[in-house]
């Protein structure tokens, strides 16, 4: 997995944004120009960043047969770019001693409410997707503008000193809510927002589109977070009815496929939100009878997956409802006009 890791001090990185004093990120993926070396022409270079794979980390972690699919590539380039590729990228088994140290090294988002970083031992981290679902007016959105913010802030201030990408599903997207939450860490408003690239998607097959896009801009310039607010919406309107359910969660798993290996080639952290339906199965008197949508398919692609629920005034209760690491827990916290914050008593 190609996380985002901490290095040696370095004082680089954008007056406003980024500290004078901060830590060097590792980028742990290689652009596709370097097969040129390997003796790949730069036509089968184009052809196979018009695909969509712009790392040598996209043409290993592929296979043959979807590699095969790309205009102008015969099988037989395939197998010998994958030859090459295979000596570039380590894929053998490797001890769970050096797993335990790519994991101390993983760099996590600060949220903007300290007992919520608690819970999530540190904030939303990177290398994977976390997905935040619960009903309308919970912080799922103004969650999604804080991240974006402070992810921009010095490693030693909760972020990664990267830019965010912001995909918008359902015209939420506010980009006076950002300058409200820059000026709350000091940080100038009017930079902070030229290092978000927003995206409004209008159907699904849009929003897969703009994954391939995705792929070309994080491979020139270094992100450390992407949005997708909501990953599951435009599915559900685009397919309809039972006898479109099968199709809709293969393209949903698409995607979400998709975005895993976005953050898994360039180490950054993907925060995808989610919507709830009523859960017939689930007893009325419940303190909570609704499910996230998507079934098993967002089930298995998000790492970690927290529920977000309305607490007292503007307060919310957010709690992790599926994690590997973290155990199942609440925390409180507020939402207000900049961003989230701690709990108001």
């Amino acid at each position: 997995m190609a996380e985002m890791m901490m290095e040696n001090p370095a004082a680089a990185g954008e007056e406003g944004v980024m500290g004078e004093e901060e830590m060097e990120i590792g980028v742990n993926f290689q652009t596709l120009d370097c097969l040129n070396e390997h003796g790949i022409n730069a036509n089968d270079i184009q052809k196979l960043q018009d695909a969509g794979y712009h790392t040598v980390e996209a043409i290993a972690h592929s296979t043959v047969r979807k590699l095969s699919d790309v205009k102008g590539i015969s099988e037989a380039k395939v197998l010998k770019i994958k030859e090459i590729v295979k000596a570039m990228v380590p894929s053998d088994f490797k001890t769970a001693a050096d797993a335990l140290e790519d994991r101390k090294a993983m760099l996590t988002l600060t949220t903007g409410a300290v007992e919520l970083d608690k819970l999530l031992e540190g904030g939303i981290e990177t290398g994977s997707i976390t997905e935040v679902f619960g009903e309308f007016r919970t912080g799922k959105t103004q969650l999604c503008h804080t991240l974006c913010v402070t992810c921009q802030l010095a490693v030693t201030d909760g972020g990664a000193e990267g830019k965010a990408m912001y995909i918008d599903t359902e015209g939420t997207f506010r980009p006076e809510r950002l300058q409200a939450i820059a000026e709350r860490f000091n940080m100038d408003p009017v930079a902070t927002l030229e290092n978000v690239a927003y995206a409004r998607a209008h159907n699904s097959e849009h929003q897969m589109e703009l994954l391939k896009v995705a792929a070309a801009i994080l491979s020139t310039d270094r992100y450390a977070l992407i949005v997708v607010d909501s990953a599951t919406a435009l599915f559900r309107t685009d397919y309809s009815g039972r006898g479109e359910l099968s199709e809709r969660q293969m393209q949903m798993a698409q995607f979400l496929r998709q975005l895993t290996r976005l953050a898994e080639e360039f180490g950054v952290a993907v925060l995808i939100t989610n919507q709830v339906v009523a859960n017939p199965d689930g007893m009325s008197f419940a303190k909570d009878s609704t499910k996230p949508i998507g079934g098993n398919i967002i089930a298995h692609a998000s790492t970690t997956r927290l529920r977000m629920r309305k607490g007292r005034g503007e307060n919310r209760i957010c709690t992790v409802f599926d994690s590997p690491t973290l155990p199942e827990a609440d925390a409180q916290f507020a939402v207000s006009a900049t961003g989230i914050q701690d709990a108001v008593e």
